[in-house]
């Protein structure tokens, strides 16, 4: 079940009332989807829309992207749902040939990055875990300066975040997929292949651009993060601009 080449990628995008930054998020998978095609890689991918009150479905229909609805109001069912719908899209082929991509519809993600995931498949592994990076212009100075201090390039941190995370089939139907949760999905799926023996790669070779937001669509999550970071910042003597 351990490693091997993958010949599908099956990408899911839960999306709940983004409307202001789904348009950029769409726009960036659709470079990373063509890059992946001009490789031979085949992609199913799926947009859902979970309990959306906003303008997030007009949006989406923007883009010629296969969409759900679903009023879960859980970011893991939401995922789980949409790729057992991409599952059928790839009807035929083995599990272990299948990787599962995920990101979030706060995010960007770079055009290497379903490439640089099936990549680290091809190498033997069977989970990835990318890094982000908020969006700076949702950060003050002396915030965005602390980030760049306690996060040194070409030196991944191996924190799982759903916005930038990879597992192969066969791994993610044998730890049972993304549990219906609020939050922590990624953390709970990560947790479970790893007791099954995964071989987990922690990588920045695709790193992606996700928002600087302190108030997100789940309680804590990465915005909860940036909350904690600003608070660090204020407690080591640092004035916050008022934008926080």
């Amino acid at each position: 079940m351990t490693g091997g080449e993958v010949s599908a990628v099956i990408v899911v995008v839960p999306v709940h009332n983004e409307e202001a930054l789904l348009d950029r998020s769409l726009t960036a998978l659709a470079a990373a989807v063509a890059t992946a095609a001009g490789c031979g890689i085949r992609c199913a991918v799926r947009i859902v829309l979970d309990d959306c009150t906003d303008g997030s479905a007009a949006v989406a229909g923007v883009h010629p992207i296969p969409t759900m609805v679903l009023a879960s109001a859980r970011v893991g069912e939401a995922r789980a749902q949409g790729i057992e719908a991409a599952k059928q899209e790839l009807a035929g082929t083995a599990a272990d040939r299948v990787w599962i991509a995920n990101t979030d519809a706060d995010s960007a993600v770079p055009p290497n990055w379903i490439v640089a995931q099936s990549h680290a498949a091809a190498r033997g592994a069977d989970v990835f875990v990318g890094t982000v990076r908020p969006d700076f212009a949702d950060l003050s100075g002396p915030h965005r300066r602390h980030w760049l201090r306690t996060h040194s390039p070409g030196v991944p941190n191996g924190h799982v975040h759903g916005a930038n995370l990879g597992v192969r089939a066969s791994f993610y139907a044998a730890a049972g997929g993304f549990g219906a949760l609020a939050e922590h999905e990624d953390v709970d799926l990560v947790d479970r292949c790893r007791l099954l023996g995964a071989n987990i790669c922690a990588s920045d070779a695709a790193e992606v651009l996700t928002s600087g937001r302190f108030v997100g669509r789940t309680p804590g999550g990465y915005a909860g993060y940036l909350r904690a970071q600003a608070g660090l910042v204020g407690r080591r003597g640092i004035r916050s601009s008022p934008a926080y």
